[in-house]
Order: structure tokens, then C-alpha cells, then sequence
């Protein structure tokens, strides 16, 4: 089955680059639009997403390719630039109202809502993904491979107009009214990240501006935006991070008194509550200025021992990205868990939750035992490797837990 390069993985050494360049240059004006453990949270989710891709992106796919081989309806001549116009418009057009709905629909919602909970805005929220929103977005696209647009050039199309988005979320750039008429920019997608109530559920558009204006949903950034979510998430767990609306949301079904609002739940807006229980209260004005953060604002040793976890964790991931389609489906599932486990620890040490040291401590014995398990005279400097970064962490561990750096605030 044809899929094409992951221009995603591709892409992680430039994202991390441009990350590094925002960041100097806030430095030099004198702004902070960093807080590591915010950034790190921002990263972990967009890694737990793109590990999941590792295990679904071929049935995802696959079902397209089914669509265009079996009951696409044109069949454009090679060499035709026809199927890439009709693809970047396409997806751009379906990109923006799966987009709204992702706003408007609770069940929608609760995929996307991942992306929008950092309360910084910087290069790193853009990585900021949900696991779900893979699934919500496909029947949304399935059409274009009904009107004849090939596989390749779906990817490609849909790839390009992700990336695109990458450097609209930055502070960096101000207001271009100009480019605005046409090309989404920073100063708009500003706005669609805002809590501001002015700007909620505004400029949906990926690449182009042009739907936003025909559907009534542009709005030009005027007032200083707060970032985040109505009701704060208030967690660096990135698996918390995936399903706490989903919770939300089945909570609220099971109190909803009547069975017919039961369903309707998962299918009216997220301010929408049942008959009989408490409304959702309006949103209310926030300013940078009165905006409190969540930020536990963990030790900075603690700080760089997560960094050094999460990088490892990350050098497996994008392993998992590039090489996964080509592993034995135990070494996909073994280091898929290896990632998970780590972001999940990171996240609640960076909250000094009283779990986290010993479930670390769990992590990393499972990591020896997995790496003696897997220990073999041709692969002996990857199993010395793993062997020194296991008793490295332990060590670190110790040293913390002994300082008081892991103990709950």
C-alpha cells in the first residue's frame, strides 16, 4: 500500500531548530514565551500521538486507498496538476469545518481539545496533538479519494497544510493585516487559541483565510490574548491530558436525569448541559495581566532530570516513526509502552505527584529487566547504552529522592 515519506518525522529536526531560534530571540527582547515544563507537556502529547500513528496510520490509510481503488468517480490523466489543485483546496475546505465542528460538537471536541490547553503559546504548542483527532478528521477527507485524488498526493497535500501551521503559533510575529486577506498567520491563530470571549471559537482556517470569511468566524486580533482552555486543565500528564474530557463527558451522562440528553451530550456544544443539572458558567474577561498559570514550578534538578528522560524518550519515538512499519510487532508494542511510561512519569513528576517516585522507580526496573531480557552478543553497545542510561536514572533518582526533589511540594 502506498503511503509516502512520514514528512512528519522529517520535519522534528527543523521543528526543534525553529524552536530554538524563537526562543533566542525572545531572549533578546527581553521576552519569556517558554516555561520548560509546559513545553515539555506541549511535546510529550504531540509524541504520544505520533506513536499511536505508528500502530493505526496503515489502517487510516488504507481505508482511503480502499475508497479511490474501489468507488472513486475521476480518474485524472498522469501528470495531471488538476488532482493536487483539487487536493490543496479540498483539504484546506474540509480541514476548516473539521475544524469548527471540533468546537462545536462535545464528542469532536474532546479529541481537539488537547491541542488548545497550554496556556503559553510558542513553536511548541503547535506539536501539542491529541491521539483522536486522527480518527474524528478522517471521514472528513474519505471524499477526496471519491473525487480521484491519488493517496500520494492526499499525503503530501494534507502533510503540507499541517506543517504550514507549524509557525502560526508564535508571539514573535505581529499583526499583518495584508497576508491576513489571504494565508493564515501567527496574529490569527492567536486569536483561535485565545479564551478570550471576544475570540472563542474563531479562525478556523489551516492554511487559507477565505473560509473563516465566508462562514462569519474571522476575527482580527484588537486586545491582548489569554491562552488555554475555559476550565484550565491544571496537569502536566499528557495521558490526562488525552482523556480528561472524555471523562468530563461521561461523567456528565451518567448525571443527566433524562436518557434522551444521555446521548445528546456527546452531541451538542460544550457549553450545552443537561435539564436538571447546573449550567456551564459564561465565560468570563481575563487579561495577560490577571491570568494565572498552573505552574507547580518543579526544582530545576528535577527539571533537567524529566528533560533528559523525555529526550530519551523522544529518540525512541521518532525511531518508532521513521523505522515502525518495518519492526516485529512486540518491538513496536515494547517501545511504544517504553515512550508512554516515560512521558506518563515525567508528567507527574514535574507535579510532585506522591506517586511518581515509586512508579519511576517501577519504569526504570522494567526497562532493565526488558533490556537483559533483550540482551544479545550483536546488539551489546545498544544493550551498554540502555544498561548506562538505566543505572544513570536510578542514580538521579536516588539523589533526588534522598534531596527532597521528588517529594510532593
Amino acid at each position: 500500500m502506498p503511503s509516502g515519506p512520514n514528512y512528519i518525522a522529517l520535519a522534528v529536526p527543523f521543528f526543534f531548530l525553529l524552536m530554538g531560534v524563537e526562543l533566542l530571540i525572545a531572549r533578546r527582547r527581553g521576552r519569556r514565551l517558554y516555561r520548560l515544563a509546559d513545553a515539555l507537556n506541549d511535546l510529550a502529547c504531540g509524541v504520544t500521538q505520533q506513536v499511536s500513528l505508528v500502530f493505526t496510520t496503515a489502517i487510516l490509510l488504507g481505508g482511503y486507498v480502499f475508497v479511490y481503488e474501489h468507488y472513486r468517480v475521476v480518474t485524472f490523466a498522469p501528470g495531471s496538476a488538476l488532482p493536487w489543485l483539487l487536493a490543496f483546496f479540498g483539504v484546506d475546505f474540509l480541514y476548516y469545518w473539521w475544524h469548527r465542528l471540533s468546537h462545536e460538537v462535545n464528542f469532536l471536541w474532546a479529541a481537539h481539545i488537547v491541542h488548545h490547553q497550554s496556556e503559553d503559546f510558542n513553536l511548541a504548542v503547535a506539536l501539542r496533538q491529541a491521539i483522536g483527532t486522527s480518527w474524528t478528521a478522517w471521514p472528513f477527507y474519505i471524499g477526496l479519494a471519491a473525487l480521484g485524488v491519488p493517496p500520494l498526493v492526499y499525503v503530501a497535500i494534507q502533510s503540507f497544510n499541517l506543517l504550514y501551521q507549524f509557525w502560526i503559533h508564535t508571539e514573535l510575529i505581529g499583526l499583518t493585516p495584508r497576508f491576513d486577506r489571504v494565508l493564515n498567520s501567527p496574529s490569527l491563530h492567536r486569536v483561535h487559541h485565545a479564551i478570550n470571549p471576544r475570540y472563542l471559537d474563531r479562525n478556523y482556517g489551516g492554511t487559507l483565510t477565505i473560509w473563516d470569511r465566508l462562514f462569519g468566524t474571522f476575527e482580527p486580533e484588537v486586545e491582548a490574548p489569554v491562552y488555554g482552555i475555559t476550565k484550565p486543565l491544571a496537569s502536566f500528564n499528557p495521558m490526562w491530558a488525552q482523556v480528561h474530557y472524555w471523562l468530563d463527558l461521561a461523567r456528565t451522562t451518567s448525571d443527566a436525569p433524562h436518557f434522551a440528553d444521555k446521548l445528546r451530550v456527546w452531541w451538542q456544544r460544550p457549553a450545552w448541559r443537561p435539564a436538571g443539572l447546573a449550567p456551564s458558567p459564561p465565560p468570563s474577561d481575563v487579561t495577560p495581566a490577571s491570568f494565572l498559570k498552573y505552574d507547580p514550578a518543579p526544582p530545576r534538578r528535577l527539571l533537567a532530570y524529566v528533560a533528559l528522560q523525555f529526550v530519551l524518550a523522544l529518540a525512541v519515538a521518532v525511531l518508532l516513526m521513521v523505522f515502525g512499519t518495518g519492526m516485529p510487532v512486540a518491538t513496536r508494542v515494547a517501545l511504544a509502552a517504553f515512550v508512554l511510561a516515560t512521558l506518563t512519569t515525567c508528567g507527574a513528576l514535574l507535579e510532585r505527584r506522591s506517586w511518581a517516585l515509586p512508579a519511576e522507580l517501577c519504569r526504570i526496573t522494567l526497562i532493565a529487566a526488558g533490556l537483559l531480557g533483550f540482551a544479545h552478543a550483536d546488539l551489546l553497545p545498544v544493550y551498554a547504552a540502555g544498561a548506562g542510561t538505566v543505572g544513570a536514572a536510578a542514580l538521579a533518582t536516588w539523589l533526588m529522592a534522598r534531596r527532597g526533589a521528588l517529594a510532593p511540594p
